[in-house]
């Protein structure tokens, strides 16, 4: 029988990792999930572990051989930075080397990479986060990646849940105060909090850990229900991140010299959802850039993982 030749994508993160084995046509022969693979929240051994877990789990599903396994992406929450990957991928080797388990190449990549690949199954595209933190990716012409914003909450994450959350119970603080505007975001704060006043709102916040872009939905049910002082945050925040996807753009036209449509792919709790803040930021987008054109993700990230581990996989043949 001759020998296959199978690749794995995943796409881990905090709670759980969703992994594919493939063949080089990128036709999915088996699905498996595993337990948490963010590094910087199970350290690099225990996400090694899922890694290793997950592909032998997959192989038999599949009735396979591990050492079909040409090479394996994954794509990992908190595995942005190369020093974080260069450690997963060596804990993840020698894992596998212990337990006799054969891996081929591995890649790690983080989990925007492998979203961005997913999104527009390998083609060109942007892709603009927008959950707890936010950031924007975008593949060129030629192949390459760029990145703008994720520079944190201190310094970034404009339009994110937590900054959204964060000017929220500013405008509730003034109000309280007496020097804004009434909102009814403090009546929703108040009511799915119980953050009444100034002492409950600084205890909160600054001794209990209150996770502050839990009010970023609020600031938006409430701009729903067309509360003026919540309406602004989020035209600020859609501005932001159309400034995002502007400067994207422009490297992508950088890359070819020329000016094409460019598929753009909303990702993320606050904007992959049916809201007005996602309407608000199609329309400055938009308007602004009639080249791009919204649509929705073409595959999952894991699939993403996938179509990065033929490409390495094709690459040792």
């Amino acid at each position: 029988m001759a020998r296959k030749q199978l690749v794995v994508g995943m796409d881990g993160g905090a709670t759980k990792t969703a992994g594919l084995l493939s063949d080089l046509d990128g036709v999915v022969l088996a699905e498996e999930t595993g337990g948490a693979s963010n590094p910087q929240v199970v350290g690099p051994e225990k996400t090694a572990d899922v890694i290793v877990s997950l592909v032998e789990k997959l192989c038999i599903k599949a009735n396979c051989s591990t050492n079909e396994v040409l090479a394996v992406v994954a794509g990992l929450a908190g595995a942005g930075r190369e020093g974080d990957k260069v450690r997963v991928k060596t804990a993840t080797l020698a894992e596998a080397k212990r337990r006799r388990v054969s891996v081929g190449t591995v890649t790690i990549e983080s989990d925007g990479r492998i979203a961005l690949e997913g999104a527009f199954k390998g083609r060109l595209g942007i892709i603009l986060i927008a959950g707890t933190g936010s950031f924007a990716l975008a593949k060129d012409h030629k192949g390459g990646i760029h990145r703008a914003g994720g520079w944190g909450r201190v310094v970034g994450d404009e339009g994110s849940g937590f900054v959204i959350g964060r000017d929220g119970l500013n405008i509730v603080a003034k109000h309280i105060d007496g020097r804004g505007k009434a909102t009814l975001l403090t009546k929703l704060v108040d009511e799915r909090f119980g953050l009444s006043n100034q002492e409950k709102i600084i205890n909160g916040v600054y001794r209990e850990r209150f996770d502050v872009a839990t009010v970023a939905p609020l600031v938006i049910e409430a701009a729903e229900a067309k509360d003026v002082e919540c309406a602004r945050i989020l035209n600020k925040a859609t501005f932001e991140l159309s400034e995002h996807v502007r400067t994207l753009v422009n490297k992508i036209e950088e890359s070819s010299r020329s000016r094409s449509k460019i598929s753009l792919a909303f990702i993320g709790s606050l904007i992959s959802n049916d809201n007005i803040y996602q309407k608000i930021l199609k329309q400055k987008v938009t308007f602004s850039l009639p080249q791009v054109t919204v649509i929705a993700p073409e595959a999952p990230p894991a699939y993403g993982a996938v179509l990065l581990s033929i490409r390495s996989a094709q690459e040792q043949l």
